[in-house]
């Protein structure tokens, strides 16, 4: 009994000790926060943040938060999940601030960045190929012309053109083929 004795003289953290008994009614209390107001503050969170994961962050901070403060913090801790609610408001509005800083600080002012205007040249000369090869597919035999746009413009294979038309897939290739060859001489003569 006096080993005993001498143990708990010796040990820091005696468990008979009165400060020790503190606080583990510290971590109780703590503990039974959490159980009763984490889903509520994972649901309240989730709703306003990005994801689930960030929500679950943020329960996290809270509790880390509402563990440091103390035995006498958490004595002055009289409506838990008003207060709870608080410091989640609180954290979303830091973090919201923070992001906003750190987009200010990725702001370039126009007059130092090189801005690329519209390219009024390119627009007319895509303008132009369009109608050229507008032009170019009615000059199509009409049977070319219908192969060649449910290839191209409806997207259809060529065993589904084959069906469609009655050819075979040999005809259909041999259509597109010739459709091709065709464009590609008027677009090169219209060119030139």
């Amino acid at each position: 009994m006096t080993v005993d004795h001498d143990v708990r003289a010796r040990d820091p953290l005696d468990p008979t000790d009165a400060a020790g008994s503190v606080g583990a009614s510290d971590a109780a209390s703590l503990d039974l926060i959490y159980r009763e107001q984490s889903p509520r503050l994972l649901r309240s969170l989730s709703r306003r943040t990005a994801s689930a994961e960030e929500a679950r962050d943020l329960v996290q901070d809270i509790f880390c938060r509402l563990a440091g403060l103390g035995s006498e913090g958490l004595q002055f801790v009289e409506r838990p999940q008003a207060y709870l609610s608080r410091m989640a408001t609180n954290l979303l509005r830091d973090r919201a601030k923070r992001s906003r800083r750190r987009m200010e600080e990725s702001h370039v002012p126009a007059d130092e960045s090189t801005l690329q205007g519209i390219d009024h040249h390119r627009i007319l000369e895509s303008r132009d190929m369009l109608q050229r090869v507008e032009a170019a597919v009615l000059r199509l035999r009409p049977r070319t012309r219908e192969i060649f746009m449910a290839h191209r413009v409806e997207g259809l294979s060529y065993a589904e053109i084959a069906q469609r038309t009655g050819l075979s897939i040999k005809g259909v290739e041999k259509q597109m083929s010739k459709a091709i060859a065709a464009l590609d001489r008027m677009l090169d003569r219209d060119r030139a």
